[in-house]
């Protein structure tokens, strides 16, 4: 099994910044590829952003373009997502998930395509 662990998450006013990390850990693959989803109270489990296993291909929900930031670092099995300009709307529990895939470039960007997943943290913006 693999276990994923989210951190960083908290209490933050409008326009401030949050940086969260997931640590992947137990069973691992050669590759895979990592998202972080969100779910606000009462809406479903969206997408925020998605990372190839390359670290060479990014996506994000155009909710958060040029305000949040994916990342990886493959030798410490950590994905990250740097969250800056934030807005009571990013108010939400925020998920990260992992797909092991064949392809370095391939980033999933639907929840149904993602094989584990973490516990959530709880990120709020207040105004």
């Amino acid at each position: 099994q693999v276990q994923l662990v989210e951190s960083g998450g908290g209490l933050v006013q409008v326009g401030g910044s949050l940086r969260l990390s997931c640590a992947a850990s137990g069973r691992t693959f050669s590759r895979y590829a990592m998202g972080w989803f969100r779910q606000a109270p009462g809406k479903e489990r969206e997408v925020v952003a998605a990372i190839s296993w390359s670290g060479g291909v990014t996506y994000y929900a155009d909710s958060v373009k040029g305000r949040f930031t994916i990342s990886r670092d493959n030798a410490k099995n950590t994905v990250y997502l740097q969250m800056n300009s934030l807005k009571p709307e990013d108010t939400a529990v925020y998920y990260c998930a992992l797909k092991q895939v064949y392809s370095g470039s391939y980033h999933p960007t639907t929840q149904y395509e993602y094989d584990f997943w973490g516990q959530g943290t709880q990120v709020t913006v207040s105004s």
